[in-house]
């Protein structure tokens, strides 16, 4: 999807700071941090938000979760902690019509929703 900002990002149309990144997931910084580390993972081919999540895709599931653990090691946050959060919908607060997930983390996040 050319108009889609994630597409463009993994096609490098659009720079960011890249700090993991395999044949099928990128993960990169957010620009908009809620927390010390904030990192968006993203799967390479577009797909819309979880619910066009089939019997056909399913396993990018397991890659991102996999991309989860080697950015939290990566960034330091592993041992402490993290949150790995998925939007789905508009009400949601899903703004970008490409699945994605955030990892936050880097200070003690609590009960506290982000």
């Amino acid at each position: 999807m050319s108009d889609c900002v994630f597409c463009k990002i993994i096609n490098r149309e659009i720079p960011s700071q890249i700090v993991y990144e395999d044949e099928k997931v990128i993960a990169f910084k957010d620009i908009n941090p809620v927390a010390p580390v904030h990192v968006l993972l993203v799967p390479k081919n577009h797909i819309t938000s979880v619910k066009e999540v089939n019997t056909d895709n399913v396993s990018i599931i397991g890659d991102i979760h996999l991309a989860a653990n080697e950015v939290a090691k990566k960034m330091g946050i592993y041992d402490r902690g993290f949150r790995l959060i998925n939007n789905c919908g508009a009400d949601a607060g899903q703004t970008v019509q490409h699945l994605h997930y955030h990892l936050i983390g880097g200070v003690n996040l609590g009960t506290k929703i982000v």
